[in-house]
């Protein structure tokens, strides 16, 4: 189920297209084999830095958290977990990426999706950045977020000055 601000509704709702996302979403964790419902919040900065603050402590906003899901207590159907995605950020980084807003929230449904199914990328060995990197070519998907952030920021370079003919300069 994924679940929209109405602030982000009235901004950016057309761009969203939360039917495609969820059937994104249901592939997304089809391949990761994860079974259970997942809840996605849709929601603004303000939003996810709310969320950051009080569950992880940092007061600040960022583009994607995932919320895993507990054991069910007697006979519920079974629940994967939650995810919140700030779509105003999400929004930025595809700019930044130069690619639609659409595809921006699949590359962090897909990254919230492994984190639900149990993989860790700042405690493993580099076994959640390859499977993103594997589900992310299988998928048609740009650089994900732990490339972005593995990567070295690229600087541009000033094309070197021209030299007139003649000896001066």
């Amino acid at each position: 189920m994924i679940l929209m601000e109405p602030a982000i509704e009235a901004k950016l709702g057309r761009a969203v297209r939360r039917k495609a996302l969820t059937a994104f979403l249901a592939q997304a964790a089809a391949a990761v084999r994860l079974r259970g419902e997942i809840s996605v919040l849709l929601t603004t900065d303000t939003g996810i830095r709310r969320l950051n603050r009080e569950f992880r402590h940092k007061d600040k906003p960022t583009d994607v958290l995932s919320f895993p899901a507990r054991e069910p207590i007697g006979p519920a159907a079974p629940t994967a977990g939650d995810l919140a995605i700030s779509v105003e950020t999400a929004a930025r980084q595809a700019d930044e990426a130069g690619h639609a807003l659409f595809r921006e929230l699949e590359v962090l449904l897909l990254h919230g999706v492994l984190h639900l199914a149990g993989y860790d990328h700042e405690a493993d060995q580099g076994q959640m950045a390859r499977k993103e990197a594997a589900l992310r070519r299988r998928f048609g998907l740009s650089a994900g977020l732990i490339e972005r952030t593995a990567a070295p920021p690229t600087r541009r370079m000033r094309p070197p000055a021209r030299r007139r003919k003649g000896g001066a300069a």
